[in-house]
């Protein structure tokens, strides 16, 4: 699991993001298509309230799915996102809350428990949460383009998307990601041109978003991504 302190700095570091937009800033475009700033900060408190009530479920021996169904995950950020930049400060701050202290909650022993993302879909392990979550805050926290951005994310975080992200796509493009920064490299597939950069450019490459600045390819041309 993530390192807790990481998880409430990162989160930490949010709120203070959300709490310093203005009213119209919530309506203003984020860095994901079709996606205001309000609809960014309603996507992380549903997550969060999301994780938080499976993970309880855990702990009362209930397996409870973190959304509904992919249709009423996106409902529900499209309702949140409609309502005032007040009420979607206030759910993302009690989300964030009473995620960490369902975190806290689950015994030591769960952490392989099994956890539905909807029923009959993707699955995941208490163990994974606290990364996952680390992970959709300090990526989304970039998407709000609010003065925070890839260059403030840890060289550890970096790597941890890197790890990520190289082995979600197995039928994508091959070719190794070399972080200059770090002299290491990833190889996705077996062949392919190498393409270098600083990990966090690399990592915020990988995840679909940008046009590839601070990465170079070999080949001159990067290999396709898909939007994470």
């Amino acid at each position: 699991m993530a390192d807790p302190l990481d998880l409430s700095e990162a989160t930490r570091r949010l709120i203070r993001s959300a709490d310093a937009l203005t009213e119209d800033q919530f309506a203003e475009p984020s860095g994901l298509p079709g996606w205001t700033r309000a609809h960014v900060l309603a996507h992380l408190a549903l997550n969060a309230e999301g994780l938080a009530g499976a993970l309880t479920g855990v702990v009362e021996g209930r397996r409870v799915p973190m959304y509904a169904s992919q249709e009423a995950r996106d409902g529900d950020i499209e309702d949140l996102a409609g309502h005032e930049p007040s009420v979607v400060r206030t759910r993302l701050l009690a989300a964030c809350t009473d995620l960490a202290d369902a975190i806290a909650a689950v015994p030591e022993d769960q952490a392989d428990a099994v956890i539905d993302r909807v029923p009959g879909g993707r699955t995941f392990t208490v163990g994974d949460v606290a990364w996952m979550r680390l992970r959709e805050v300090e990526i989304h926290h970039a998407d709000l383009a609010a003065g925070y951005d890839r260059s403030s994310w840890s060289p550890a975080f970096a790597v941890h998307v890197l790890d990520g992200m190289l082995a979600r796509d197995a039928a994508a493009q091959p070719f190794t990601a070399r972080a200059t920064d770090l002299d290491r490299e990833w190889a996705h597939g077996n062949g392919g041109p190498v393409v270098s950069g600083r990990a966090v450019d690399l990592a915020w490459w990988l995840t679909g978003r940008g046009s590839g600045d601070g990465v170079t390819s070999e080949g001159g041309t990067l290999p396709q991504i898909g939007a994470w």
